[in-house]
Parts: structure tokens; sequence; C-alpha cells
């Protein structure tokens, strides 16, 4: 009897162990889903303004830039600094020589990318700096 009591301990625990251990796993898998997932940043272009007029992102974070027209011309995100630095993964959104991000009016494009190595980055829009239509991009 004693003997049956033991491998019955010895089985409990051993299964509670193994529950413990797929429970860290799987807490560990989620962190690095939810890491991996891009974080969102919506930037509204409008005549003659980008609204945020400063982004501020963390290095080596895996973003989504979110570039809406809520003009009625067309407007570039120009930032070529930033887009030779930074890790993009969705190239194919950039024109220019992959120097900006072009949105007709009422249009809007998503660029995902890792963010480059700290410092301040230039943000405008090609057609329309000359009203105020700048920014920066700081990576922290």
């Amino acid at each position: 009897m004693e003997f049956k009591v033991r491998a019955n301990i010895r089985t409990g625990l051993i299964a509670a162990l193994a529950g413990i251990v797929a429970a860290c796993a799987a807490n560990q898998a989620a962190d690095r889903m939810t890491q991996d997932t891009p974080q969102v940043v919506t930037v509204e272009a409008k005549e003659y303004a980008f609204v945020p007029s400063d982004l501020h992102l963390q290095h080596g974070m895996r973003y989504r830039l979110h570039l809406q027209n809520v003009g009625k011309e067309t407007h570039e995100l120009t930032a070529p600094d930033f887009f030779k630095a930074a890790k993009i993964e969705t190239p194919d959104v950039l024109s220019g020589e992959g120097r900006e991000i072009l949105v007709q009016p009422g249009d809007a494009k998503d660029l995902v990318f890792r963010a480059p190595a700290p410092g301040t980055y230039a943000m405008t829009c090609a057609d329309h700096d000359w009203a105020g239509m700048v920014g920066k991009i700081i990576v922290e």
C-alpha cells in the first residue's frame, strides 16, 4: 500500500511539473508573439501638416506606420535618412527610390519596419515643406 501511495505522489508531482513547464513555455511564446506584433503609429497628412508632426519610436521595435491622406492634395512622407537606416519589411510601399511614401487624397498606406539606431531624422512633405509640412522621427 505504501508503495502505491509513493508512486501516486511521484506521478502527481511529475504531472504537475510538466504542467508548469508547459505553462511557462506557452507564456514565453505569447510574449514573443506580442513583441513581434508591430506597434501601429498613425500619421495624418493634410494641408499643410503632419498630425502628429513628431514621431517617437524605440530602437529595435517593430512598427506599422499608417499614413493616411485626409487632405485634398497628394502628399509624401519623405524621410530618406530614416528609411535608409530602418529595416524595412514592406519596401513596395516606398517610392522615389525608397525615399518616401506617396499617398493620394483619401488614400492610406502602411509601412512595416524595425526602428533604426537612436537619433533624430527629418520628415517632410517634399511638395509642401515650404508651407511648413515638416516633422521629426525621433528614435530613442
